[in-house]
């Protein structure tokens, strides 16, 4: 009589199973309709996820239903390191996002962001020039600053001061509130000639759709700012699903030792 822990897992690996086939069809789709380099990014890392669920839901499943003694022990030791691995992420995840937040603004609606509140771990990701250059094409190629335009085109100068911006439209559409310059359209601002400004961010605003203020210290920030909002929501969540894990992993534990035991009886039909 299968016990009711081996059943457990064995049900639980079956669901992650069907949950693996959809996740590899999404990147091997990925794959083979990405047409910018953003969405090339993405599909490895998705097919990767894929490849793992499904291998290792079938190991619990095998190891569980047929009592596979030295599966079910793979199955739990990748299920350990799974465990370790989110704990850490998440302690860190919390760690790196602990600082940083917008700037109010008097009479705007939106908030300014500033590089340097963000922690250094951060900042040296965003300074290398290498990684920047890869997110500043997928900022392009996204069309942020584009739709961003198309959406605020009839403000006047009054009623866009008070639009609720995102961090990354404030940071990399529109010029630094200290530059002063003069509004004409959301990303097209008259600049002063022979203006010598504090903020390095007034040099580095372009009208120009391809520029921009993507080279500004302010667009890195928005950036991070949208990421410490995601990585807090990613790390609750972790929470959540790491608790669902040692669940499954404590079952999981009772399945092996039942496997162990039955194995040493001598059970027929049991794989020794």
């Amino acid at each position: 009589m299968v016990r009711v822990s081996n059943g457990l897992v064995g049900i639980l690996n079956f669901v992650t199973f069907l949950l693996s086939v959809p996740i590899l069809g999404a990147g091997i789709w990925l794959a083979r309709k990405a047409s910018t380099d953003c969405e090339r990014y993405l599909d490895k890392p998705v097919i990767v996820l894929g490849v793992f669920l499904m291998l290792v839901s079938l190991a619990g499943l095998v190891g569980a239903c047929f009592r596979v003694s030295w599966l079910l022990w793979l199955y739990l030791l990748v299920m350990f390191l799974l465990i370790v691995i989110l704990f850490c992420f998440t302690i860190f995840a919390f760690a790196v996002t602990n600082k940083g937040a917008g700037e109010a603004l008097s009479g705007k609606g939106y908030k300014e962001y500033r590089l340097g509140d963000y922690s250094n771990w951060l900042q040296k990701r965003v300074n290398n020039s290498k990684n920047w250059n890869k997110i500043k094409s997928c900022l392009i190629d996204s069309k942020v600053c584009s739709s961003f335009s198309y959406k605020y085109l009839n403000d006047t100068v009054e009623k866009f001061y008070y639009e609720n911006l995102s961090p990354i439209q404030s940071g990399c559409c529109k010029p630094s509130n200290d530059c002063n310059f003069t509004y004409v359209r959301p990303t097209e601002w008259s600049k002063p000639a022979g203006v010598t400004y504090m903020n390095q961010d007034c040099n580095a605003w372009d009208n120009n759709k391809s520029v921009l203020c993507y080279n500004c210290q302010a667009c890195k920030a928005g950036l991070l700012q949208n990421i410490k909002r995601d990585w807090k929501k990613v790390a609750v969540v972790n929470i959540v699903f790491l608790v669902l894990l040692i669940i499954v992993y404590s079952v999981g534990c009772c399945a092996f030792r039942n496997n162990r035991r039955d194995n040493s009886y001598g059970y027929p039909g049991r794989w020794k």
